[in-house]
């Protein structure tokens, strides 16, 4: 992750229910990214976003217009809804997974040691990783995969079509 938004801070983002995936993309690259679902009202979701000082990202017109740090976000894809995002904040993202977050929780990625991990990974993948990562919040553990290669494919994608719209470089 890199680049800061105009207000020259690393912006933090909360998501609505409606932006799921977005909210674990953003992990990827890096942002810290809360994530409420359909069971939260719209009023906590924005008082939540106020209190911890986060930007508001929503497809709710209604939820959008509690300002001042919302952002309503128009695009459909996840690919374009991260572009949408970057581009309006004016953020510089980098493809790669070196300081993504959990996807699941949104917790702070550690390193973690391969005879740690022997009741939590499969055999061959405990054989065969080179490192591992663990979240210390959900305990869920990482791992350069198949599924590594497309994510950052997808990132590079992102950040390409950012710089080709006029984005930060």
């Amino acid at each position: 992750m890199s680049g800061a938004s105009y207000d020259g801070r690393v912006p933090t983002f909360l998501c609505d229910a409606m932006l799921g995936s977005l909210a674990r993309w953003l992990r990827f690259f890096g942002y810290d990214t809360g994530f409420l679902g359909p069971e939260v009202a719209d009023s906590e979701v924005a008082e939540r976003a106020r209190g911890e000082g986060r930007w508001l990202l929503t497809r709710d017109h209604e939820l959008a217009a509690v300002g001042p740090r919302t952002l309503l976000v128009r695009s459909e894809d996840v690919e374009s809804q991260l572009v949408e995002v970057f581009g309006r904040l004016g953020l510089a993202p980098r493809a790669g997974l070196e300081g993504s977050r959990c996807s699941g929780c949104n917790g702070e990625l550690e390193p973690a040691e391969r005879a740690e991990l022997r009741e939590q990974v499969p055999p061959y993948v405990l054989a065969t990783a080179e490192r591992f990562r663990r979240c210390p919040g959900c305990g869920r553990v990482y791992w350069p995969g198949t599924h590594t290669e497309r994510i950052v494919r997808t990132m590079a994608a992102v950040v390409e079509r950012l710089e080709a719209e006029g984005g930060p470089p």
